[in-house]
């Protein structure tokens, strides 16, 4: 059974239109659509949060604390130095990008560190012994 893609015609098109079209496609994409993985984990004394950031400087990054709120932003800039270069297909996100989380009322804000390594970003928020676990006396 011959398969064919809807409301297209490819006996019609030129075998580079076709090769255009989807180089075309794909750059495209990708452009202006970056949005980082995030991957958080407890530990008993702490929380950790590791950011893919590849490519990236850490000048080009911002770490916020508000209101509870941890956010993370930057720009990742396609550069295009080689003015001979025709990219064929760029599969990298580029354009800006934003992430906010949450965090519980028990953290020490005192205590983040963010490091910048090897293209992740790694941030400890230590907890607040005194906010993890009080207990109440009956009278």
């Amino acid at each position: 059974m011959k398969y064919s893609r809807p409301n297209i015609d490819l006996h019609s098109k030129n075998f580079s239109d076709i090769l255009d079209e989807f180089f075309n496609e794909s750059l495209n994409y990708r452009k202006d659509s970056f949005m980082p993985s995030v991957d958080i984990s407890e530990t008993e004394k702490e929380f950790e949060v590791s950011v893919a950031l590849p490519g990236m400087n850490k000048e080009d990054i911002n770490v916020d604390l508000e209101n509870g709120r941890l956010s993370i932003s930057g720009e990742r800039k396609f550069e295009n130095e080689e003015n001979n270069k025709n990219y064929h297909r760029v599969e990298s996100g580029f354009g800006s990008f934003s992430r906010s989380f949450q965090l519980p009322d028990t953290i020490d804000e005192d205590s983040i560190v963010a490091k910048y390594e090897d293209g992740v970003l790694n941030i400890t928020i230590a907890k607040s012994e005194e906010k993890v676990k009080k207990q109440i006396k009956i009278s």
